[in-house]
């Protein structure tokens, strides 16, 4: 299933609407909200920054823009807004729901705000981005509403306290073994940013009809949009199967937008959209969510006004294809990395860098299926974490504080969540000559 960059969408009728626009203003030169800069706040910013959303402030008119456009001008040009820290110029960059903005796009936001944040045309209107409600599924776009619904319990969450932990289950309502093809995970309302994280496995009945652990069903954690699987392959959800919820909580909430209020009868739900009955026989491959340890938590010791790193190594004795990679950690995490290491060549290969990671955003970066990583049995993962614990971190609530490894949030956690499509030799090698005449054709094209 191929993405566009913006998995929220923006109308045709809204594109040509401003077209004769950009063109008046490619003849002037001038960059103008009414125009390019209106197209790009609205494409990348308004998801968030509107009424209802989780931004702290609305960007959805000139006036509402304007006052802040320094400060806008300063997060584009540091790459820290749109939120998705993810490196450029190192490893994979062709991703699936990627945030980020081109480099043509920041400089012309620098260039309008160095020339006084310009209106353009008084009488032009810029047409309003096609967006869905903020209460929404961020795929209803693409997708339309899910296919099912799960819900965890209600839950209270107080205004201040101790991080708080609810795990439970649910009957995940399915009749048939079906495969995903999209899943989210959304807090009900204000409870965004209270949700420290919400994990999920799915468990079934033995003969004895005892549950026993059948693999993660998915992974949440503040600020995730949400998951694609790749077309061909099925993450199963199987019939009769129970959802254990695991549910981390943290009072009054972490971030810009914490409302530092109770929260009442909240709920976390997940979103599933399915694949038609059949496909799960039609689907060669398996793929499965993990959580891949990159150290033993019990080592992890920062010292007070001090750094840690974490390094960690996983290998499989069949063919993969890496789909996904999403880093985890706390409030003093501030980086990580995948690289792959081929031990009959001795070359390690750079995957994915983020040099700015922050707890209130996570991300899982989905690689174009063209380019996701194909690995032979026996290529080791090397998966590498960075822990700042000194007061240039911003997210650090306390540099004074020795921080371990534990679930709290103020503890510290190393692993990452990674998406495994699981391969035999004829499909490993199919899949590796289908890349290697696609770059062929690619050559020839551009000769």
């Amino acid at each position: 299933m191929k993405i566009s960059k913006s998995w929220f969408g923006f109308s045709l009728l809204a594109i040509l609407g401003y077209q004769s626009q950009v063109l008046a203003q490619d003849a002037s030169s001038e960059p103008v909200y009414n125009g390019e800069i209106g197209r790009i706040i609205n494409e990348n910013c308004v998801v968030c920054h509107r009424e209802g959303g989780i931004g702290p402030m609305q960007f959805e008119t000139y006036d509402q823009v304007r006052p802040w456009a320094p400060l806008i001008s300063y997060r584009v040009a540091n790459r820290e807004m749109p939120p998705y820290a993810y490196d450029h110029g190192i490893g994979i960059q062709d991703l699936q729901g990627d945030w980020r903005l081109s480099q043509e796009d920041i400089d012309k936001v620098v260039a309008w705000v160095e020339q006084g944040s310009p209106l353009g045309d008084p009488d032009f209107v810029l047409p309003p981005p096609d967006l869905n409600d903020p209460s929404e599924w961020n795929f209803v776009n693409q997708l339309g509403e899910p296919d099912r619904v799960i819900p965890s319990i209600s839950i209270d969450i107080p205004a201040s306290g101790n991080d708080l932990w609810s795990t439970h289950y649910v009957p995940s309502g399915m009749t048939s073994d079906r495969c995903i093809k999209a899943i989210q995970v959304k807090p009900r309302g204000d409870a965004k940013a209270v949700v420290h994280h919400a994990n999920s496995s799915i468990w079934i009945e033995d003969e004895e009809g005892e549950l026993q652990r059948n693999g993660m069903l998915t992974e949440y954690a503040m600020g995730k949009w949400g998951e694609m699987v790749p077309e061909g392959v099925c993450r199963t959800i199987p019939a009769g199967s129970m959802v254990q919820w695991s549910i981390h909580m943290f009072p009054g909430g972490v971030g810009a937008t914490a409302p530092g209020t109770m929260i009442t009868d909240n709920v976390v739900e997940i979103g599933l959209w399915l694949h038609p009955e059949g496909y799960v026989e039609e689907a060669r491959y398996k793929q499965d969510l993990k959580n891949y340890r990159i150290s033993e938590q019990s080592d992890l010791v920062i010292p007070p006004h001090g750094y840690q790193m974490t390094q960690g190594f996983h290998s499989f004795d069949h063919p993969v294809r890496i789909d996904s990679f999403q880093p985890h950690g706390h409030l003093r995490m501030n980086a990580a990395s995948l690289e792959i290491f081929y031990p009959q060549t001795g070359v390690t290969e750079q995957i994915s860098q983020v040099s700015n990671w922050s707890a209130t955003w996570h991300h899982s970066h989905i690689y174009d299926p063209e380019v996701a990583p194909l690995l032979p049995a026996g290529a080791v993962l090397v998966l590498k974490q960075w822990y700042d614990n000194t007061a240039n971190n911003p997210n650090n609530p306390d540099p004074d504080m020795w921080v371990v490894g534990g679930s709290r949030t103020g503890d510290e956690m190393t692993h990452a969540w990674i998406a495994v499509t699981h391969l035999d030799d004829e499909g490993f090698e199919t899949l590796l000559a289908e890349r290697e005449a696609q770059q062929a054709r690619s050559v020839v094209g551009n000769d």
